[in-house]
């Protein structure tokens, strides 16, 4: 019996303690052996070997694909667009961009127009194409100037170096309808609403006159506004006017309606045509105290006794002076013991004069037209006066009446033409009050 014989033998009929001594002892001579088993076989001799046969192929050169492949490359250009973060520089946003383009920036520090994009505001979008190298190709955005316009800022690399242009940003206009009711204040109820503060500002400003807005509002009083927004690119970018306004207060109903007449500059009008606003300032400058009336008085230089037919506003040297109303410049000059004076023509009969100035508003001129709360000039004590002050003037047909005793006239009224037109508009906006009505019942419950 050989072996393996004998070891399945022992497997079969041995107890396990045998078992176990019999595997141990296979695994020992295999893994001594082992070399045997493994040990390469002699070739067959009947095997005979095959002939080979051994073509010669051209391969493909594709040295120029891949040139071309790099021509590509090298000329894509990306587009990108990053906002501005607070403490940007052009040369952190540039980097962002993907653009590394030393003559660009010097070009945009050098260049007054591309100038403007080196200030920055944090949210502002700009736009770079740029190669692959880097190179900038294109940069846009849209940048506000000094005078808060909007302005389409473009830079372009050339032939031979960059360009910059700047163009009116195209602004779409729309035109919100909101509503409200107070609860606690009217700007809490104005954010409820989603009114921009400029918006609600002005809406004060208009009803200022009938409303003091610190002690007359009551819980429950409810607002309808319809104002213009300005939009660019599906981004809001700032408010504009009010068109058309309601106020109830305590019961009473306040309206106004925006309204631009034919050849005049536009203002706020009540629903039945007349001009929101007065035709006169009470005051054209913001004064410490009137420091003589319109009266008799002592002259403060000659010491004789004479009427006085103007008003005296104490203010410090340099405080701005606003006209009145709206006008035309029929003089601004210096004129004796007035000093340096100024003289509105306004409609009909009436006037105002302005002396004692420091100096004139820049590029005043007589023949100019002024707007009501334009600045015309700056509070002094030129000609004879003894301090700071201006000395206003309210004339009716050339003669100085007292604008404290008089019942001051309203704005121009409408004529019958710009009546008619005026209704048109007034019937628009009782319609949009109208649609709003609904949600204003709802917020009130």
């Amino acid at each position: 019996m050989d072996i393996l014989q004998k070891a399945s033998h022992f497997f079969q009929n041995g107890s396990l303690k045998a078992r176990i001594i019999v595997a141990a002892s296979l695994l020992f001579g295999f893994t001594t052996f082992g070399a045997i088993a493994v040990a390469p076989l002699t070739p067959d001799a009947s095997e005979q070997p095959k002939a080979v046969i051994k073509l010669e192929l051209d391969l493909p050169d594709l040295s120029e694909q891949i040139a071309s492949l790099e021509d590509q490359t090298l000329a894509q250009n990306f587009v990108r667009e990053e906002k501005v973060r607070l403490g940007d520089t052009i040369g952190t946003l540039l980097s962002r961009l993907g653009v590394n383009d030393n003559a660009a920036i010097a070009f945009i520090k050098s260049n007054t127009t591309a100038n403007a994009l080196l200030k920055l505001k944090a949210g502002q979008v700009i736009q770079a194409t740029v190669a692959a190298n880097g190179e900038l190709l294109r940069l846009a955005t849209t940048a506000t100037d000094s005078s808060d316009s909007l302005k389409n800022i473009v830079v372009t690399r050339e032939e031979h170096g960059f360009t910059a242009v700047d163009g009116s940003a195209a602004l779409e206009k729309r035109v919100e309808m909101r509503s409200g009711v107070i609860q606690s204040s009217l700007f809490a109820a104005t954010d409820t609403a989603r009114i921009p503060d400029p918006v609600t500002g002005k809406f004060v400003e208009m009803f200022s006159t009938n409303v003091d807005f610190r002690a007359d509002l009551r819980k429950g009083d409810q607002f309808n506004i319809v104002y213009e927004t300005f939009w660019q690119n599906g981004s809001y970018i700032r408010p504009g006017r009010i068109l058309a306004a309601e106020f109830v207060n305590a019961g009473k109903t306040y309206q106004a309606i925006w309204f631009d007449a034919p050849g005049n500059k536009g203002g706020y009008y009540t629903f039945d045509g007349k001009a929101l606003k007065k035709a006169f300032l009470k005051s054209p400058v913001a004064f410490t105290r009137v420091s003589s009336g319109f009266s008799m008085r002592v002259h403060p230089v000659t010491g004789n006794w004479k009427q006085h037919k103007g008003i005296d506003f104490a203010a410090p040297s340099g405080t701005p002076i606003k006209a009145a109303a709206d006008g035309v410049v029929e003089s601004a000059k210096y004129s004796g013991g007035y000093g340096n004076l100024i003289v509105l023509k306004h409609w009909g009969q009436y006037s105002t004069a302005y002396g004692h100035l420091s100096r004139f508003a820049s590029s005043l001129r007589k023949g100019q037209k002024v707007s009501q709360g334009d600045i015309i000039g700056y509070v002094g004590t030129t000609g004879m006066s003894t301090g700071p002050h201006l000395h206003y003037e309210f004339r009716v047909a050339n003669v100085q009446r007292n604008p404290m005793s008089l019942d001051m006239p309203n704005v121009q009224p409408l004529t019958t033409a710009e009546l008619q037109k005026f209704r048109a508009i007034k019937e628009d906006m009782l319609h949009r009050f109208a649609l709003l009505n609904p949600a204003l019942k709802t917020a009130a419950k």
